[in-house]
């Protein structure tokens, strides 16, 4: 009997990748819930952790020092990560709309979302100010100012709306870090630091009064300007960089969900249930704990991480649910510069270095253990096994996904020489083009394929991506979409989860047949051990498609997308990718090349797709073609973000050796990790085209005016096909 996955019964879908969200996922991870689909929509692969921000506003911290990696989360924790922002939860159908994307299905759903600081109501605060919340968007714009002060381009004038202990924090922070000859002003209409006690509000006040430094009481701020704070006495400050903390505002698109809200909070229980709906769980700062309320802080979203994950395996699998009863009060170790931080708990004061280091070391212990991420041991092999069992497995990579799950070249080109040639006379061309080329009246039309193994749990990234990848032939031939089948194989799940997988391949798909011209116009479906997807496309030409041969002497070389997809998913099937250059490479390969397609298919003699062989060996197919051959600019050929650091840590997909075998003796080039890339192979890859000389930068222009993040990469010159790399 063969032993296939257990069957998914259960979407459960985590909104936002807070803090109690990360700790979910990482105790999900060592303790599944089986037939659970679980899946994690975030903005962005990456989520700041409040309690470093202080530290690295002094430049204490590197920002990636502050990143909780969600992409590693997610892989810990096998579910699918949602790089998307939610806009609104229709409870009727149970559905969470993601814009850009369309509609996610759940069985139970949990908030974690992200608040904000921004100020709608005062003039000019969107135009000018910085709301330090959201985070991620707060460190950015802050790196880029503190740089600029440092560089002697601006002064070091700030103003921080609000004297809470956020605001107090980071004025004392940023006068840290841009120097003695900033000029750093806090603005507060009514009590400074209401939430401390009386010692420590002292003692951080008088850090306010060092030189450099003011607070500004009983003054509001009436509006701002593009260089200036104006308050409600007349008063004008003079400010380069204006940031906002004294607003908490919750998203808006929570008010048209139903649920019940306090100031735009969602309501909860003691189990964290939503009030209104028991099938939506709340939890950190986005809820209202109006059983027993307490300060937003980030002390209460983490210890309500052990009831909010027993309370949702149980709600998916029965048991009994546990009540979360929140501590009445806290220890806020607050960072007051000069290597020193302010401690304040039941109002008893401390201050001191030694709270600072206590406060570092609670704040790195915290990260460590997000990214502390144990792995399963994979199961034993048997006593006996055939002979090239282990050989086989040797290095213990697991096969790799995408185009990186191809067969080797040499093999598929043995069984290809046993290919019959084409019989029928509408045939112009058969195996060995990008293609098959049909005649059709008086034009052509081209029809290839193209399966792969999904890298992704994700229905509809893995079918944008696979739609993708497949019209990248129809393109490299210079054809116009035409029509779309797609072949689906689903892992074992229920009837429910079906439909909803499918309809996410087939919207995904759709999408990109329309973008292109094309229509989708079905397929067939199937169950089998893992999510596979495949595309057959068609494309129609007026005139002859565009060959691998046709390439002229002195011919540029035109890559349309960086490279290096391969590498960044074979180290994320280990969970050791970083989660930004995660992002970088799907929305890579998520990218059409519509437009691209179409610019190149007026100038190119010859174009191909780069996919599984990598870009060297799909450029010397071209050579082969075309009877020339290439030299490429090694430092000319774009790359993804991390890739680079990925080859050079030893990262490779399981396609990598045999792609480089294929290069012995064709390929002259300085050997190392840069090099090594020209061989990963790509997923929904770019074009690389022949085209004049005389016409390359142009075309250059135009392909990076329409979003291509294409580069000339080299030539082509007389002689037998080889590529030589400098």
């Amino acid at each position: 009997m063969q032993n296939l996955p257990l069957p998914l019964t259960r979407d459960l879908v985590l909104i936002g990748g807070g803090h109690a969200h990360a700790l979910v996922l990482r105790m999900w991870g060592m303790k599944p819930l089986p037939g659970v689909r679980l899946t994690l929509i975030s903005p962005s692969a990456t989520a700041t952790y409040s309690g470093m921000l202080p530290g690295h506003v002094a430049g204490l911290y590197p920002r990636g020092a502050l990143e909780l990696d969600l992409a590693k989360l997610a892989r810990h924790a096998g579910a699918r990560l949602i790089i998307g922002r939610v806009s609104g939860i229709d409870r009727s159908m149970q559905q969470i709309e993601v814009e850009g994307r369309g509609r996610v299905a759940y069985d139970l759903a949990s908030i974690d979302i992200g608040i904000s600081a921004e100020m709608p109501a005062l003039p000019g605060f969107a135009s000018h100010a910085v709301p330090v919340k959201p985070l991620d968007a707060f460190a950015d714009r802050w790196q880029v100012y503190a740089e600029s002060v440092a560089a002697g381009q601006a002064l070091g004038r700030v103003v921080v709306i609000g004297a809470g202990v956020a605001g107090v924090e980071l004025a004392l922070a940023a006068h840290e870090r841009l120097g003695p000859k900033a000029e750093v002003t806090v603005i507060e209409a009514g009590t400074p630091l209401r939430a401390l006690g009386r010692g420590a509000r002292k003692r951080l006040c008088a850090r306010l009064a060092q030189p450099g430094m003011r607070l500004i009481l009983g003054a509001p701020v009436v509006r701002v300007a593009a260089h200036a704070v104006h308050l409600a006495d007349d008063r004008v400050i003079e400010a380069e960089f204006i940031l906002g903390s004294a607003a908490t505002r919750p998203q808006g698109w929570l008010a048209e969900t139903g649920l019940a809200l306090s100031a735009g909070f969602v309501e909860i229980g003691p189990t964290l249930q939503s009030r209104t709906d028991p099938l939506i769980f709340a939890a950190g700062d986005i809820a209202h704990m109006g059983f027993a309320p307490r300060p937003k802080a980030g002390v209460y979203a983490v210890r309500q991480v052990p009831v909010l994950f027993h309370n949702l395996q149980v709600a998916l699998g029965g048991g009994q649910m546990r009540a979360y009863a929140p501590q009445r009060d806290y220890l806020k170790l607050i960072f007051a510069g000069g290597g020193a931080a302010v401690a304040d708990k039941w109002h008893l004061p401390l201050h001191g270095r030694w709270l600072w280091r206590w406060k570092n070391r609670i704040d790195t212990a915290f990260m460590a253990k997000v990214h502390d991420l144990p792995r399963m041991a994979p199961p034993p092999l048997p006593a006996r096994l055939a002979h090239g069992v282990r050989e086989a497995l040797a290095g213990g990579k697991p096969l790799c996904g995408g185009c990186g799950g191809k067969m080797a070249l040499a093999p598929l080109a043995a069984a290809l020489a046993n290919l019959p040639a084409p019989g029928r006379a509408d045939v112009a061309a058969g195996a060995g083009d990008d293609a098959a080329v049909l005649r059709t009246g008086e034009g052509y039309q081209v029809i290839t394929t193209d399966h792969m193994r999904a890298f992704t749990p994700d229905p509809w990234l893995a079918a944008r991506i696979a739609a993708v990848h497949a019209l990248g032939d129809v393109w490299a031939m210079g054809a116009a979409p035409q029509a779309m089948l797609a072949q689906v194989t689903l892992p074992p799940m229920s009837e429910t989860l079906q439909a909803r997988s499918l309809t996410e391949v087939l919207a995904a798909a759709a999408a990109v047949c329309a973008e292109a011209g094309a229509d989708l116009v079905g397929g067939h479906t199937a169950s089998g051990a893992e999510l596979t997807l495949g595309f057959t496309a068609t494309g129609l030409c007026a005139g002859a498609p565009i060959r691998l041969a046709g390439a002229q002497p002195g011919d540029a070389l035109i890559l349309t997308k960086p490279i290096g997809t391969g590498v960044v998913l074979a180290a994320e099937m280990i969970g050791t990718a970083p989660g930004q250059a995660v992002a970088a490479a799907l929305a890579s390969m998520c990218r059409a090349q519509a437009a691209e397609a179409a610019l190149l298919a007026t100038v190119a003699r010859a174009m191909t797709d780069v996919t599984g062989f990598g870009l060297a060996g799909h450029l010397l197919a071209l050579l082969d073609a075309s009877g020339l051959a290439a030299r490429v600019d090694l430092a000319s050929v774009p790359l993804l973000p991390g890739a680079l650091a990925l080859a050079e840590a030893g990262h490779a997909s399981s396609l990598l050796p045999a792609n480089l075998a294929a290069l012995a003796g064709r390929m002259t080039a300085p050997p190392g990790a840069r090099t090594d890339l020209l061989a990963d192979p790509q997923t929904a890859g770019g074009l690389i085209a022949a085209v004049p000389a005389e016409l390359a930068e142009q075309t250059l222009l135009k392909l990076r005016a329409c979003g291509a993040g294409a580069a000339i990469i080299g030539s082509l010159g007389e002689g037998p096909p080889h590529l030589t790399v400098t």
